[in-house]
């Protein structure tokens, strides 16, 4: 007689699914890409530096957990992340991690000192001052990704266009540089060449992606206030009785 699977073991087989699908430091890294903007597998495959037919299997794996999707324009493919929920997982798995795994935290800091570019600035304030305007932002990834979504009033200039277009630069700010999120060196790059110009400049950790979800977490913390106002008790506005002392 045939066992029958329960009911929660077929739903954590589910969830298994997405772990095993991201269980792959490739993948991983295809998400991210994707989540900066659609791309070809050809284009993917010379960005992670692997074979077409390697990078062709893993994102077979991811699209069959459907945490990515295809479009088809012609003789085309174009690949892309399912839904902003994927590149909200991306940022979870990424914070679980650096919160338990030290040895993140010693790989980038390393990295960093390394190359003489300690940041003074608290993170937290410099993604301030790049709300309010009072930097000048540039996005130096490829033209591409800044196409497909950029942080407001962001300048484009890829890395490999800067040396040559520092000169665009109002000289009387800061500049803020930013690229594909806390593990993209782009950015580490950017900060060193314009120092060697002459420029205070910073680097934001923090990318196109963490902006979309800190932007999405205001929005949904507003709805839920605005959700508590309209359902929550109304004052009273009806005198209130006092009891007369005899």
């Amino acid at each position: 007689m045939a066992r029958i699977t329960p009911p929660k073991r077929a739903l954590y087989a589910q969830l298994a699914r997405i772990a095993k699908a991201t269980a792959s430091p490739a993948r991983l890294e295809l998400l991210d890409l994707l989540a900066q903007a659609p791309r070809t597998v050809e284009l993917l495959a010379r960005l992670l530096g692997q074979p077409i037919a390697n990078t062709s299997h893993h994102l077979k794996v991811l699209r069959q957990a459907r945490l990515v999707e295809t479009t088809r324009s012609g003789q085309f493919i174009t690949y892309h992340l399912a839904d902003d929920s994927v590149a909200d997982l991306l940022l979870r798995m990424r914070a679980v991690a650096e919160a338990r795994l030290t040895e993140i935290g010693a790989i980038t800091r390393t990295y960093v000192e390394r190359r003489g570019l300690l940041e003074p600035v608290a993170q937290d304030e410099l993604f301030r001052r790049v709300q309010a305007g009072d930097v000048t932002v540039i996005d130096v990834r490829p033209a591409a990704e800044f196409e497909a979504g950029h942080l407001p009033g962001a300048i484009s200039m890829p890395l490999d266009e800067l040396d040559q277009r520092v000169h665009e630069l109002p000289r009387d700010r800061d500049v803020v540089a930013y690229c594909r999120g806390p593990y993209c060196v782009l950015s580490l790059d950017a900060m060193a060449l314009l120092r060697a110009h002459g420029f205070t400049a910073h680097r934001l950790e923090a990318g196109v992606v963490e902006w979309r979800a800190r932007a999405r977490r205001g929005r949904a913390s507003s709805t839920r206030q605005a959700s508590a106002g309209r359902t929550g008790p109304r004052p009273t506005t009806r005198p209130v009785r006092v009891a007369r002392q005899s």
